[in-house]
């Protein structure tokens, strides 16, 4: 296991992070630590959780992964070992955890509290704002909206919240998730301007068949040292194929959740997926090894985020470390992703 220092931190974080959002719905505490275990084992020191999980999301299941972890950390009683990630829910999806979910001092700070209670630890090593406030693309939407609406906090009430758990010691660092060019270069002249923390790193999601991070964030990336932690690299397992022809697995993601549509529905999708994982048969690898070693290749990657509802799966993703992609590899890839470009935003 290759371990990367996140600038500006004294964290050096797993190469592969361990995603954690079907804990409490799809998987049960049991498969979790089964998980956990499994990633442990393999040289995983960081994990990603949020306060929304799991996904997705409901009153009824609210805080359970954050809860199955803190048992976990509780159980193995190793939690100096690992650096523990979790995230902030912003308004308009989950309004049922806080009367307002306003990312303002009030909230970030109730927020805060409530997941180190669950997780029962004392700090947060990352904490990241989940998605943004203001009405801007993402979660799919390829394009800005160009619909500015008001919000009842700015980002600066955002950072100086953060700075407030920071100096309480109760977070370490923090991050954004789902921003934008313009969000992330918002969030770091902020705090250069007003002598509050930097954020340090953004998690948006990143595969084959989502490559628009390209477009104007890898450079943000690159000149502000501000690595990627990547998410759905594997586009909620459809880079496996085993969504390809109609197939719908039983308890797959997608087959229970129709709602989750974002790498399947369109022809564009399907067809890039169709020639991804075909390339990987005439290599005789693993579709989904091959996907998630791209992703392990990127030069602005600072963590791949992978996730499973398996301890199968979660072996044969820790196993992509063992791929390296040549040149021709690589060209093959680049040449379906030239013909499909970026088919799901």
């Amino acid at each position: 296991m290759e371990y990367r220092r996140i600038p500006h931190t004294s964290l050096d974080v797993s190469q592969l992070c361990l995603g954690t959002m079907t804990w409490g719905q799809q998987n049960n505490q049991a498969d979790a630590f089964a998980q956990l275990d499994c990633a442990i084992g393999a040289g995983i020191n960081f994990i990603d959780t949020a306060e929304m999980y799991p996904v997705p999301p409901k009153p009824e299941t609210q805080g359970a992964t954050e809860t199955i972890l803190g048992e976990y950390l509780r159980s193995r009683k190793n939690r100096d070992k690992l650096i523990i990630a979790t995230k902030v829910a912003g308004p308009g999806r989950c309004d049922y955890i806080r009367p307002n979910m306003a990312l303002d001092w009030n909230n970030i700070h109730a927020a805060v509290d409530a997941s180190l209670e669950r997780l029962g630890i004392d700090t947060i090593d990352l904490y990241q704002i989940h998605w943004p406030q203001r009405h801007t693309n993402f979660f799919g939407e390829m394009y800005y909206p160009d619909e500015p609406r008001e919000t009842k906090s700015s980002i600066l009430e955002s950072l100086e919240a953060l700075a407030e758990v920071i100096r309480m010691g109760k977070v370490r660092y923090i991050g954004v998730s789902n921003e934008t060019p313009w969000g992330v270069m918002k969030y770091l002249q902020l705090a250069e301007k007003h002598s509050l923390p930097r954020i340090v790193t953004v998690q948006n999601p990143y595969s084959l068949l989502n490559r628009s991070y390209e477009v104007g964030m890898s450079e943000v990336s690159h000149r502000e040292e501000l690595p990627l932690l990547a998410y759905s690299p594997l586009a909620f397992g459809t880079l496996t194929g085993k969504y390809l022809n109609g197939q719908t697995p039983e308890n797959a993601r997608l087959t229970l959740f129709e709602r989750f549509s974002r790498y399947t529905g369109s022809e564009q999708a399907i067809k890039a997926t169709e020639a991804y994982v075909n390339l990987a048969h005439k290599l005789n690898l693993s579709p989904a090894q091959l996907a998630l070693a791209w992703v392990n290749s990127r030069p602005f990657v600072g963590s791949n985020i992978i996730g499973a509802t398996s301890v199968a799966q979660l072996e044969e993703n820790i196993g992509s470390l063992q791929l390296t992609l040549d040149a021709e590899v690589r060209a093959e890839l680049e040449a379906i992703s030239t013909e499909f470009r970026i088919p799901c935003p």
